[in-house]
């Protein structure tokens, strides 16, 4: 089955966060997203993201409780990408290599490592691929053909 990580924002917005203007509509497309993809792709969230998650959540109004609950129904509804020692070299020359924000490569990488072929960000340069894994943006009009051939199947 193929693989196909999750970011940090699309997360956020499938757990609900919405702070700007239009983001009730990324709202429902991510959640939208995920029920689809969990029929036909193995979802993975790298550990960096759900880090990164417990923080917008804590910051967008949830208790540290709630967004502690969040983080882990999603670790336990999805395959979790650690990040070990080698991941994170490997992400510092991504980061240096392709200008990438070291988070962002830590993400990229983990998600690498678990045999992603596509990480989904709202947020990251769409098209780029690196080590096989080709960043898509879900939201985007219109739909990547990559991801449109996933979600067909």
């Amino acid at each position: 089955m193929i693989s196909v990580a999750i970011d940090t924002n699309i997360l956020a917005y499938a757990a609900g966060v919405a702070r700007a203007r239009g983001d009730a509509a990324k709202v429902v497309a991510a959640r939208e997203l995920l029920r689809r993809l969990a029929t036909r792709a193995q979802v993975v969230v790298p550990v960096q993201a759900l880090a990164e998650l417990f923080v917008v959540l804590t910051r967008s109004g949830d208790t540290r409780e709630a967004a502690r609950d969040t983080v882990l129904r999603l670790h336990a509804a999805y395959i979790a990408a650690e990040s070990a020692s080698g991941t994170l070299l490997s992400a510092l020359d991504a980061a240096v290599a392709h200008q990438l924000q070291l988070w962002d490569a830590l993400i990229l990488t983990a998600a690498a490592e678990a045999g992603c072929i596509l990480l989904l960000s709202e947020d990251m340069a769409p098209g780029f691929t690196w080590r096989g894994v080709t960043l898509v943006n879900p939201l985007a009009t219109p739909a990547d053909a990559r991801l449109s051939t996933i979600l067909q199947v």
